[in-house]
């Protein structure tokens, strides 16, 4: 049976696990549906109750009922690069695709559905506490008042984005800042702006979830380090990121997590106190992991390539099945 992997061309990172797919003998198809139209096919046929569908990229055809798995990995927008792109071809292509995918037998990492609600950062905190993990004070508000009445009592806040990156071409990244003493917050009410104390950090943690897998990654933070430079993605250090063990509290908490969110992997990011505790901040249901291979040597495109090359599940056609979550 076959591996799918939906991500675009240039995604590195993706090689990492067809390497080991490869090693493996698994037969893989990687395709993008930003080039569905194009340089992807697709033809699925309901008939007599029972469902056909195929796909066909690379001059490879690949049946939907022969996959085992799909890594929905970083896919571009369906039809993108037709040759008349528009928002009506995306959506139908989009709904042909995933929703012909969601009609097989395949395990997701990650469910489309799931990966959705996932992306949604009050969701994940709210989750992170009901699932035992420890959440930095935060407010979301439109409301100057509420933020200053936050402010007086968190003092030390930083501010970051509720949905991540900016929607441009290609997306930015929007940095994690510190909040400066004194600042007014009547912008507030132009948009919703999240706050949160910040955690005086000694490390950042990086944990890596694969299934029933969790590989954590540590990077200390200098002692001279400018504690206005809050974000590790900008900060400006040297110093690599070591394999660090897990406290059965995080783990117990990020399986938890995972179980409820119905994710099969997921890249949890928390800050690490001068206590040793450790506060979560966030969980990219597709972050990337590369970066941490490489400093530790940790076998993460091992991990997924493993998960992806498991056995499919025993019932076919389940919109969220049990294998898309940690057991």
């Amino acid at each position: 049976m076959t591996v799918l992997i939906l991500t675009s061309d240039q995604d590195v990172t993706a090689d990492m696990v067809v390497v080991h797919l490869n090693a493996s003998g698994v037969p893989v198809v990687r395709l993008d549906p930003a080039d569905l139209t194009g340089g992807v096919s697709l033809s699925g046929e309901y008939v007599h109750g029972a469902f056909r569908g195929h796909l066909r990229a690379a001059g490879r055809l690949v049946g939907m009922d022969g996959l085992r798995s799909v890594w929905v990995r970083r896919p571009g927008a369906a039809a993108a690069h037709a040759a008349a792109p528009s928002p009506w071809l995306t959506e139908e292509s989009s709904q042909a695709l995933y929703g012909m995918l969601r009609g097989t037998g395949a395990r997701w990492m990650n469910h489309p559905d799931a990966a959705r609600r996932a992306r949604h950062k009050p969701w994940q905190l709210r989750l992170a506490q009901r699932s035992g993990l420890p959440v930095p004070a935060t407010l979301i508000t439109t409301l100057p008042q509420a933020a200053r009445d936050f402010a007086e009592r968190f003092p030390d806040l930083v501010v970051k984005p509720v949905s991540g990156a900016h929607p441009q071409e290609p997306p930015r990244a929007v940095p994690t800042s510190r909040v400066a003493p004194g600042t007014d917050f009547a912008a507030v009410a132009f948009g919703p702006t999240l706050l949160q104390r910040r955690i005086a950090k000694r490390a950042d943690i990086r944990l890596t979830a694969v299934g029933e897998r969790l590989l954590a990654a540590r990077k200390e933070t200098s002692p001279d380090a400018d504690p206005d430079e809050v974000d590790v993605r900008f900060a400006a250090s040297a110093t690599p990121w070591t394999a660090a063990g897990v406290p059965q509290r995080i783990a117990d908490g990020v399986r938890a997590y995972l179980r409820e969110a119905e994710l099969a992997y997921g890249a949890f990011d928390f800050a690490e106190d001068a206590d040793g505790t450790w506060w979560f901040l966030e969980c990219n249901q597709s972050g990337q992991f590369g970066f941490v291979e490489v400093d530790t040597g940790q076998p993460i495109a091992r991990a997924i390539a493993g998960w992806l090359a498991g056995p499919a599940p025993e019932r076919p056609g389940r919109t969220c099945d049990a294998g898309t979550a940690v057991p």
